[in-house]
């Protein structure tokens, strides 16, 4: 936590374009010589090698790639050629990913121009060799990872080493001879370009790649509930929910009762007809469907074929990002060829924002056209597109680099696993709305570099939005994935290192070591430090002139006191990077109501989406909602799950119907007095429950000793796997079979040991010793119920009204121990923790899961903490591309642009891939979100406004008749107000009012109040008005 002082631009000489040098931006970061050589090889350590698994750092992106896609991760090694600021991101997000190796290439020696978009670079580097001063840091990153620097030419028996090679920032010319080398012997290619606002990628992946799964989504399943005997047969399914498949999806079937030959056969393909139907293939000789049985998606692999980079640069295949610019691709296909000519010919790109240079780029590209395939041969050259083009070719941004090597960094791990679909084979993107929406803004001369760590930017954008940048005060909420990026960037893009300028970072959370995955500022000696000091601390080493300042408080209404009006009122942006939509929705409330930009982003494995709220422009985060997520049916997770997910978060239901809720009310019941007359007044059962759990807790399962525990969690067992598994089956009878298997040791040591916690007692890790007692422990036979009726579905659910029995709630009332007579007892609630492995939570909710999945004849699974544990899957890729597209708005909030059609929100699937990118909504309302009615409270006479001169105000100004008013959930006005009460109220001051209807007094940090108003208008109908902002000093 801290500032420094900012680095002054005035202190750095301006100077005219350099001359063509070898070490300019066009210059190839290697020498390229496609012959067998005696001379360096790359020669990695076997660190890395091995194929164990770090469950523990790697966790969030096991639940994104899987077990067998790690495993290919650690057996690979990788070649990323160019170091700039471009190549630095891909290698950042290999080495995180966990591959065997990355071996960094690059001849060049640092400059003024990489420190833009170089993070790992220092000023101090400058004239060193890129690779050598970046391998040390990249090192950190994970040292499961061998990461060595390289500085020879790209000899044949160098490059034969490695799976996939990765280049940037390379001549085109280099391109071809690399890529013909690599397309010929099986290696991988991935060749990714950033020019300023402009991105390129291109992956050839060789003519047989197989893919094991094209989206990385779990497989789907539905209960069976009609086959018929057609050519094809007609599947329909429960039409409790939409089955989710897709024609062209293959499936295979499971306890189909009657056509038997579903059962166990080969995944059959499928043509979907309806959300609950689907056809398959001929079943007209099959035997008569009689009823059941469970339908599940399969993953099947496919071969996929790539062109080389020669062949496909004369006819391209392009993945679309921006469907508003479906034809720049094509142009940009020509522009880039023109741009590699250019460099060539000059040995520099063209000068930022130069006539003459962007003349002849334009040239060259219609010459490039000309003699392009008539496939690829553009009817019209878009000029204009080829021009801007060449006017920010020279910059280099961290933004764009953060999005294309978020993307080429997942392209190389589906090289390397296989899993998800590549890019086929062209991408392109621009992001010219981030220029000045006055066109004539830019001159070459506010471009020239000067020198400093922003010369790259300055390229594009001119001196003055650096002095912009520099002067801004934003608010950071969340440093975890995407804070760590964004903090990366603001950085790098010199957000609030200027004077007066400052970002503020609050997180309340510690590092933990499976953060090390994705949140890359932070290494395993921060472990259990705050993230948002080791954060601040981490990107002042990348920009020393970073004034940061670091928080732990949670951003809510209980620290309005800290983040108050002064605060607010002093900011110019904030950005979200929190994992929550309630805080979310706190946090865009709180711009909407200080009239701040809000940049808002989130990821979920390789999808992510970003936001922009600018106010009086778009609608806020608030103003929609995402569908609400789809729960498991209740009867289904209790009496027929047909999916590993059902156990699991029965499982889950278990824990807390077990170690926590009852504790809770045990504890409540001892100490609350009026804890039975809530519990009474509850819906339909729910009292009798809860008091049978207290008495359970107290008098009838309290244990005394740890053997009474171990008797208590072997009474369970049978209860739940054997007991009720048997009436289910007399309830449902018809040839459903169960394992009831021997007595599953690693419950009961699990649930013994919880139950002793929650009653203050030792538990006990002697296995040995519980196997002993347990077979003294008498186990009462049972026999199923007829009276008993179990539920099918939720409809039937909703249907039964549960009668209550108030005779049988006296008498539990009565058999519970009274609170005095148990002085100083009290339960201990566990909360479950996913985290700690020595907690046995974990242990628990593993072993009850796959017992009940026993039970019901389903195959077991891993990731059990994803379900349980309700983890949000996360890799590095996706966030890096998301908060780059984040930080091109930033760019233009920043600048205050103005037209909607600027700004665009995105959605990205890196898997698929898949973009959406698309200017923000706004409703075109009479008062929007971002209006309000200006209030001053006190008047010219230094008096409050009283009620009655607040209603007469508006009746005055604004021809409204106030009929109710209230600020929160506290009424303080309404039309129907009992006259007296209403008379006593309208001499008091505003404030009073508020103050003696919520029971509490304003704080001295209250500034301001927001009231909420519903009115007339003067012909008496009722008006749509907007929130007042009552000012009260």
């Amino acid at each position: 936590m801290g500032t420094t002082s900012t680095l002054p631009l005035s202190e750095k000489r301006c100077a005219s374009w350099p001359d063509p040098k070898p070490s300019s931006d066009c210059s190839s970061a290697c020498s390229v010589r496609l012959r067998v050589s005696t001379g360096p090889t790359n020669g990695m350590p076997r660190k890395g090698s091995g194929t164990d698994i770090d469950e523990g750092l790697y966790s969030r992106q096991l639940y994104v790639l899987g077990h067998e896609a790690m495993k290919h991760l650690q057996t690979s090694t990788v070649l990323v050629s160019g170091l700039r600021g471009l190549g630095v991101e891909i290698a950042k997000n290999i080495i995180l990913g966990g591959v065997r190796a990355v071996t960094l290439h690059d001849q060049g020696v640092a400059r003024w121009a990489d420190l833009s978009s170089q993070f790992y670079l220092r000023e101090e580097d400058i004239g060193k060799n890129r690779a050598e001063a970046s391998q040390p840091r990249l090192a950190e990153l994970n040292s499961y990872v061998a990461v060595s620097a390289y500085t020879g030419a790209l000899v044949e028996d160098f490059l034969g080493g490695f799976q996939v090679v990765v280049l940037t920032n390379t001549p085109l010319e280099d391109q071809l001879q690399v890529g013909e080398f690599c397309h010929s012997h099986g290696i991988k290619l991935v060749v990714a370009d950033t020019r300023g606002l402009f991105g390129q990628l291109f992956c050839d992946f060789g003519e047989e790649m197989i893919l094991t799964d094209c989206n990385g989504e779990q497989p789907l399943s539905a209960v069976v509930s009609m086959v018929t005997k057609d050519n094809p047969g007609v599947v329909t399914c429960l039409d409790e929910a939409r089955h989710g498949f897709e024609s062209g999806d293959f499936v295979s079937f499971t306890e189909v009762q009657g056509m038997n030959e579903l059962n166990g056969t080969s995944p059959i393909e499928i043509k979907v007809l309806g959300p609950y139907t689907f056809s398959i293939c001929d079943t007209s000789s099959f035997s008569d469907y009689i009823r059941g049985g469970i339908v599940s998606q399969v993953k099947v692999p496919k071969k996929i074929s790539f062109k080389s980079l020669l062949a496909s640069l004369a006819e391209p295949y392009f993945v679309t990002t921006d469907y508003a610019k479906a034809s720049r691709p094509a142009q940009l296909h020509v522009g880039f060829q023109a741009l590699h000519q250019f460099c060539a010919q000059h040995g520099r790109p063209p000068r930022p924002h130069n006539e003459e240079d962007a003349t002849e780029l334009v040239t060259l590209a219609q010459a490039v056209n000309a003699r392009a395939q008539p496939a690829l041969q553009q009817d019209s050259l878009d000029e204009d597109l080829i021009r801007k083009l060449a006017y920010v070719a020279a910059g280099d941004l961290a933004p764009i680099n953060a999005f294309i090597g978020g993307l080429a960094a997942q392209e190389v791990l589906k090289a390397c696993s296989g899993k998800f679909t590549p890019v086929m084979q062209w991408l392109y993107f621009d992001a010219l709305e981030c220029l000045p929406e006055d066109t004539k803004a830019l001159t070459e001369e506010k471009c020239l570099p000067c020198q400093n760590r922003y010369d790259g930017q300055v390229a594009v954008f001119g001196s003055d939005l650096q002095e912009k940048l520099g002067k801004q005060r934003y608010f950071l909420v969340g440093a975890g994935a995407i804070g760590c990026e964004l903090l990366k960037n603001f950085a790098m893009i010199g957000l609030g290192c200027g004077e007066g300028g400052a970002v503020t970072v609050t997180d309340m959370d510690v590092i933990e070591k499976s953060n090390l995955n994705q949140q890359f500022l932070f290494r395993p000696w921060d472990i259990s430090k705050f993230k948002s000091d080791t954060a601040a601390a981490a990107v002042q080493q990348i920009n020393p002139h970073m004034r940061v300042m670091s928080h732990q408080n949670r951003v809510g209404p209980d620290t309005e006191h800290i983040y108050d009006d002064d605060f607010f009122q002093n900011l110019d942006g904030v950005a979200n990077a929190l994992d929550n939509v309630d805080a979310r929705v706190y946090v865009d409330r709180r711009c909407v109501y200080y009239r701040k930009p809000l940049l808002e982003s989130g990821t979920l494995g390789t999808k992510g989406s970003v936001q922009v709220v600018v106010p009086f422009l778009t609608e806020s985060y608030s103003s929609s909602q995402d569908p609400a997520e789809k729960s498991i049916p209740i009867c289904r997770l209790k009496n027929f799950p047909n999916a590993i997910q059902h156990t699991l978060q029965w499982a889950r239901d278990e824990f807390d119907g077990l170690f926590k809720q009852p504790a809770e009310n045990v504890n409540q019941y001892l100490t609350d007095s009026k804890f039975l007359e809530r519990i009474l007044r509850l819906a339909d059962n729910q009292p009798l429950e809860v008091l049978k759990a207290v008495q359970c807790s107290l008098v009838l399962q309290r244990p005394q000793t740890w053997a009474d525990c171990v008797i208590w969690a072997c009474h369970r067992w049978h209860t739940q796997y054997s007991n009720n598994i048997q009436q289910l089956l007399h309830n449902f009878p018809p040839n459903q079979l169960t394992s009831s298997g021997p007595l599953h040791l690693d419950y009961v040591m699990a649930a013994a040991n919880l139950f002793a916690q929650t009653y203050g007692l030792m538990g006990s890790q002697d296995r040995a010793a519980a196997a002993i007692l347990l077979k003294s422990v008498q186990v009462p036979s049972f026999t199923p119920r007829s009276d008993v009726k179990i539920l099918v579905s939720d409809q039937e659910l909703q249907h039964t009204s549960a009668s209550v029995d108030d005779s049988r709630l006296q008498e539990l009332k009565a058999m519970l121990p009274s609170p005095e007579k148990l002085p100083g007892f009290r339960m201990y609630p566990l909360n479950f923790n996913k985290d700690d492995d020595s907690n046995l939570h974990m242990d628990f909710i593993v072993a009850a899961s796959n017992l009940r999945a026993e039970n019901y004849n389903i195959p077991p699974c891993r990731p059990s903490k994803l379900i349980a544990g309700k983890i949000i899957p996360a890799i590095a890729t996706t966030t890096a591309a998301t908060v780059g597209l984040v930080c091109l708005e930033l760019y233009k909030v920043v600048q205050g642009h103005q037209h909607l059609e600027s700004y665009k929100n995105s959605f990205v699937n890196l898997a698929l891939p898949f973009f959406s990118i698309s200017e923000p909504l706004y409703h075109n309302q009479e008062w929007t979100l971002w209006d309000r009615f200006e209030v001053q409270g006190l008047q010219p006479n230094g008096k409050e406004m009283t009620l009655k001169q607040f209603l007469d105000y508006f009746k005055t100004e604004h021809k409204l008749e106030i009929t109710m008013l209230s600020q929160g959930v506290y009424m303080l006005y309404s039309f129907f107000m009992p006259a007296a009460k209403l008379k006593k109220r309208l001499d008091q001051p505003m404030t009073e009012i508020v103050s003696r209807v919520s029971k509490r007094k304003l704080g001295h940090h209250v500034r301001a109040l927001l009231l909420e108003l519903c009115c007339k208008d003067e012909s008496g109908e009722d008006a749509e008005v907007p929130s007042v902002r009552y000012t009260i000093c």
